[in-house]
């Protein structure tokens, strides 16, 4: 049986020159909980150990619906500055553009606003990557694209990246830069397909955009699958997950990694344990038989 290509150790960040682990973490999470700056350091170690070096956080992460705003970058730039090394083996990825209680704003002085406070709160002279979190409809890409080119000039942010932006969002945004697009992030999972026929992977693969996938797991309710459809979609990963020896959740990791988009999954877990675990679907290979059984299973009918 013909086995799809092996996933490769690093992957390169979109068309620019940044090195990225083929997985990521993300810290959506990562301020709850009253959570130490001792006990983030601990699940930053846990990735970087691992050998999961883009990190993935966004300014409004920690953000309760009144309180909140910055806190997960606030705490990662604590673990940073007691460990200032911690810097150099990781490729910080953070995002910006929503600012309670307006909805989306991309503005040039919020953009201009939100980087640098960004930056401070995480203490460091550069983003590795920024991207906007969710498109602005009342900000013309040209000013989006001219306030963005502007900061990569300054030295505050080495590549960009978009978030939750439709195919035709990022082919004008794309237009307008000068230093292009290297990575997208849309939701992606096999409870959440759109991607695979909407023409985002095709764009993202006609672009050189690097896929980030957030919510791999489909918001955990692939680990807690109920109803025929998730649980017919657990049974396909579980049988591929059987035959290697590893568990759904990795499984799933590495049944998006094997797109030829070079899908990269950001893991959620804030378990040192979860994380270092993902790590482990580098090594799972795919058959087509099993991997389209998963999206058979996902679509929910027969392809045509």
């Amino acid at each position: 049986m013909t086995l799809l290509p092996a996933v490769p150790a690093n992957r390169t960040l979109g068309g620019s020159d940044i090195a990225i682990s083929p997985i990521a973490w993300g810290m959506w999470r990562l301020a709850e909980d009253g959570r130490s700056a001792a006990e983030a350091a601990r699940l930053v170690h846990a990735a970087l150990d691992a050998g999961i070096t883009l990190l993935d956080t966004a300014d409004i992460y920690g953000f309760n619906g009144k309180t909140g705003f910055g806190d997960a970058e606030a705490l990662l730039g604590e673990v940073l500055a007691a460990e200032p090394g911690l810097r150099g083996r990781m490729v910080l990825a953070t995002k910006g553009g929503i600012m309670p209680p307006l909805p989306y704003d991309q503005s040039a002085e919020y953009l201009n606003t939100a980087i640098d406070a960004s930056l401070k709160r995480l203490k460091t002279g550069t983003i590795d990557l920024w991207q906007i979190h969710r498109p602005d409809i009342l900000a013309h890409p040209q000013e989006v694209a001219r306030t963005l080119d502007a900061a990569i000039a300054a030295g505050k942010i080495r590549a960009l990246g978009v978030s939750n932006f439709t195919t035709a969002q990022i082919a004008a945004l794309n237009h307008f830069l000068g230093s292009k697009l290297v990575a997208t992030q849309p939701e992606i999972s096999p409870l959440r397909i759109d991607c695979f026929e909407n023409g985002e992977l095709d764009q993202a693969m006609q672009l050189g955009l690097t896929p980030l996938a957030w919510s791999p797991l489909g918001g955990g309710r692939l680990l807690r699958a109920a109803g025929a459809h998730d649980l017919a979609v657990a049974d396909a990963l579980d049988a591929a997950a059987a035959k290697a020896g590893v568990s759904r959740s990795v499984a799933t990791y590495s049944w998006l990694m094997a797109h030829p988009a070079g899908i990269v999954p950001i893991i959620g877990s804030q378990q040192p344990e979860r994380i270092a675990e993902g790590t482990a679907a580098l090594a799972l290979r795919w058959s087509r038989e099993d991997w389209y059984a998963v999206l058979v299973a996902a679509r929910g009918e027969a392809l045509p």
